[in-house]
């Protein structure tokens, strides 16, 4: 990627528990904070080769039955829905467009609102 005169893109994946936590998960939730933290690292570090980078953090992103989430699962989001695969997929393409060569560093949260709204339902 440092030869193509025109850079690229890298895009990493974290999680919303970067920024949020429930007890018990002290682990995942720094893995997740290094992988943010990497991501402007490398960003200005990669910078002179016009590489980009970047990170997504999804939130609850339901890669099962979607027709086995209840009404409240939905509800608790402010998008008032449970997110999709193809709603990371389109972050991505995003990111990874060379259009939006002024994007990079950045931690773009894809949770459908969740973390504003800091409401659990069990």
């Amino acid at each position: 990627m440092r030869q193509n005169r025109d850079g690229g893109s890298i895009v990493n994946i974290a999680s919303t528990r970067a920024i949020m936590s429930e007890p018990n998960s002290e682990a995942y939730a720094a893995t997740k904070g290094g992988i943010v933290a990497l991501t402007h690292a490398l960003a200005a570090s990669l910078s002179k080769d016009k590489i980009r980078v970047n990170c997504i953090s999804p939130g609850w992103i339901e890669t099962g039955d979607y027709s086995q989430l209840r009404p409240i699962d939905h509800e608790q989001h402010l998008a008032r829905r449970v997110g999709k695969p193809e709603d990371i997929a389109r972050a991505c393409l995003y990111l990874t467009d060379k259009e939006n060569n002024f994007v990079t560093g950045i931690n773009l949260i894809v949770d459908g609102g969740m973390t504003r709204k800091m409401i659990y339902v069990e």
